[in-house]
């Protein structure tokens, strides 16, 4: 009893740190225009490669830009766009996997087979083939991330369905007469959303790695956007003589990345959800 209360302890240590660290982090996104010390896409070539001083804290890059600022204004796409990733494939997901799950039958059947379809090839090559088609840009790497991830939000969300319509409050309201969308609302989606929380820090970081995965292999943000993949590719050219100009965009996707799978995991453990 002792060491599940001291489980429980640091479990929720473990959730409020990490809050703290992401809200200071979506924190930065809002007022990265105020607390920017320099344009973030201001040429300078006089100034290229300096090292860290009163006017540029983390130095400058290649161009004279001021690494501190185009590392806040990053942060913007970075967690912007994944955001935006995560709620509009988990949107599909949720309808598509309550409608699996909750109908069965050849329309369970047809969405789930699309879906194993995709999930035959994986993610990244599905996302490159979707870049080759269309082109190289963010909104064409957005849309193929989405596209990509919705399918294992339908399947999560499908298994939870099939569970909790075979429950005897589920049976007893179809009984009262209660109405398809009333059981959905009233019994189903309340009882998906911890695990909907749980996919939602995990699925944060992955959404975070691909998006900059895309650019850094120069199919997602192009210049002179500033964006953390980006910076890393940019930077790379310059490994041996100025490693900085990859390694604080590193730190921050590293950092992004642990505290989002770390609260999940703690999310996971208090709600008693299964994680992937």
């Amino acid at each position: 009893m002792i060491a599940k209360l001291q489980y429980q302890l640091k479990s929720q240590k473990v959730i409020v740190i990490s809050s703290f660290i992401l809200l200071g982090l979506f924190m930065i996104t809002l007022f990265a225009p105020w607390l920017a010390p320099n344009d973030p896409i201001a040429v300078n070539l006089a100034h290229k490669l300096q090292q860290p001083s009163w006017d540029y804290p983390l130095g400058t890059d290649h161009l004279g830009r001021c690494t501190f600022s185009r590392i806040l204004y990053g942060a913007r796409i970075s967690l912007g766009f994944a955001m935006l990733i995560f709620i509009s494939a988990l949107s599909i997901g949720l309808i598509i996997g309550i409608i699996a799950g909750y109908k069965g039958g050849w329309v369970d059947q047809l969405l789930m087979r699309f879906g194993d379809g995709l999930m035959a090839i994986p993610s990244l090559l599905l996302v490159i083939g979707f870049v080759g088609i269309w082109g190289a840009g963010l909104k064409q790497v957005i849309l193929g991330l989405i596209l990509v991830q919705w399918v294992y939000y339908a399947r999560v969300i499908r298994g939870m369905v099939l569970s909790l319509k075979e429950q005897n409050y589920i049976t007893a309201a179809k009984i009262s007469g209660s109405s398809t969308w009333t059981i959905m609302k009233k019994h189903i989606i309340p009882n998906v959303i911890p695990s909907l929380a749980v996919m939602g820090t995990l699925e944060m970081g992955w959404a975070i790695m691909n998006l900059s995965s895309m650019s850094f292999l120069g199919l997602g943000v192009q210049p002179p956007t500033p964006e953390w993949g980006a910076m890393i590719l940019e930077g790379k050219s310059y490994i041996r003589t100025n490693p900085a100009l990859m390694l604080y965009p590193g730190l921050m996707i590293m950092i992004v990345v642990v505290t989002f799978n770390l609260l999940g995991e703690a999310l996971a453990e208090r709600y008693g959800v299964k994680s992937r």
